[in-house]
């Protein structure tokens, strides 16, 4: 039994209960729609293995040597990341399934959306093994220790702040992938990444039509949440070992900064679903709202500052390769 979505009201009285309850007809809609638009594909396509060989160890094969893969060194870091990111699927499945329940629309959701994302774990890691782009020991040294800490959501104490971070975290991930493999100096990694890509991009419209609903529904407290959200975002691999040196390095290489942040990820979002045009808001939607605006305003002069100084690092290398 799913209750339609009531009139707006700026008033705050929705639990989390409540609003699974009254999202429960858009959830199955925005699936029946999902399932029309994706597209099936199979991530064994995108692996060279012809150019497999064993390693070393019990099948005493050849070790591995980063000079034996063309995958660019920021191409490499940032696969790894990726990668390290997609293995903590079991963690993300238990938060959403937890959160949103495992029957009717939102069960099927929650099913389907964790076996689209297992492929990009099996996908990518078959790619880097297959062809040596990575240090094998250490890839699975640093999944034990990332997956041995667990993840806990930031947003798991609300329904909304959780629907909210999805709908940016998953283009902010499409964008990431997208970009890795601009980057990685190999074509079939770009395409492995742009099918990946476009899962995302998926998901992605999928959370943000969702979001579009609440804000209709409960209009105050999404606009809570999605302030909140924006304004303490940070992706969920962020306890990737080493993840802090690998970020500088992917800000730095352009794969995702300060700038892509605000301009591919937050800024797309924000006006598809018009949010700081939306009227009628009670006082704490206001304030949410106006706390958005004036975040926004800052991270643009912060990505700012982050540009010139990543134009003049540049400006330094190319001059001291030039001598």
């Amino acid at each position: 039994m799913t209750i339609a979505p009531v009139q707006r009201t700026a008033s705050p009285v929705w639990t989390d209960a409540r609003l699974i309850l009254a999202l429960e007809e858009v959830v199955e809609t925005e699936l029946n729609r999902h399932l029309k638009v994706a597209k099936e594909w199979m991530p064994h396509e995108f692996v060279p293995w012809s150019q497999g060989a064993d390693f070393d160890g019990v099948l005493g094969g050849l070790a591995w040597d980063k000079d034996q893969s063309k995958v660019t060194p920021l191409g490499r870091v940032s696969l790894v990341v990726n990668l390290l990111t997609e293995d903590n699927l079991p963690s993300y499945h238990h938060e959403i399934a937890t959160m949103f329940g495992r029957e009717g629309a939102w069960g099927t959701w929650v099913h389907r959306w964790t076996a689209e994302e297992g492929r990009h774990g099996i996908a990518i890691r078959d790619y880097l093994l297959t062809t040596r782009a990575v240090d094998p020991v250490e890839l699975e040294r640093a999944r034990m220790q990332h997956m041995s800490e667990g993840f806990e959501s930031d947003n798991a104490h609300s329904m909304l702040h959780s629907v909210a971070y999805v709908a940016f975290q998953e283009l902010a991930t499409r964008i990431a992938h997208r970009n890795t493999g601009h980057y990685a100096g190999d074509p079939l990694a770009e395409q492995l990444l742009a099918k990946i890509a476009n899962d995302e991009n998926l998901h992605m419209v999928f959370y943000r039509n969702l979001l579009k609903a609440a804000l209709e529904i409960a209009p105050d407290q999404a606009m809570r949440a999605v302030a909140d959200v924006v304004t303490d975002f940070r992706m969920p691999g962020h306890g990737i070992p080493g993840f802090e040196r690998a970020a500088a390095q992917i800000a730095l290489g352009g794969v995702y900064n300060l700038r892509i942040h605000h301009d591919d990820v937050l800024q797309p979002v924000l006006r598809h679903l018009k949010v700081m045009e939306i009227q009628g808001l009670g006082p704490e939607g206001r304030r949410a709202q106006e706390e958005l605006g004036v975040f926004l305003l800052g991270l643009d002069a912060q990505a700012t500052r982050f540009d010139e100084r990543q134009a003049l690092i540049k400006a330094r290398r190319e001059a001291a390769a030039a001598r």
